[in-house]
């Protein structure tokens, strides 16, 4: 599975790096939105280029954004962040809701990088570059 990050977002850095901690499966790999891997993915799917306002996890052929992928995130994880699996029960449009009114914020709570994450030696094995 990988997950399409905003690499310039310290909110979005703060979750990759959570989930990098609990990936206990070694399911994911991450790229960039902003990357050369994270562009080549999104011009496959056919999504916006440009527009970096949400996780987007691809599992094969599939992709989920916003409140979906994050529920589908959390199922593949043990522990307390399983409990994010409650949300599914809620309506889509009051997740995304919710999930839109943090991405739009994001950088203004958060901050903003210069520049895309450059992983570690340790996490180069787990990121597309």
């Amino acid at each position: 599975m990988i997950v399409l990050f905003d690499g310039v977002c310290n909110f979005c850095n703060y979750w990759v790096n959570f989930l990098l901690k609990r990936d206990k499966k070694n399911i994911f790999l991450f790229a960039a939105l902003q990357s050369e891997s994270g562009q080549k993915l999104l011009r496959k799917f056919n999504l916006s280029t440009t527009d970096f306002d949400t996780f987007i996890l691809i599992d094969g052929k599939i992709y989920q954004t916003k409140s979906d992928a994050v529920i589908s995130i959390a199922k593949n994880l043990s522990g307390f962040p399983k409990l994010v699996v409650i949300g599914k029960f809620l309506p889509k449009f009051i997740r995304d809701y919710m999930y839109d009114l943090i991405a739009k914020n994001r950088y203004k709570i958060f901050g903003k990088r210069e520049s895309c994450r450059i992983p570690s030696l340790e996490e180069k094995e787990k990121f597309l570059i």
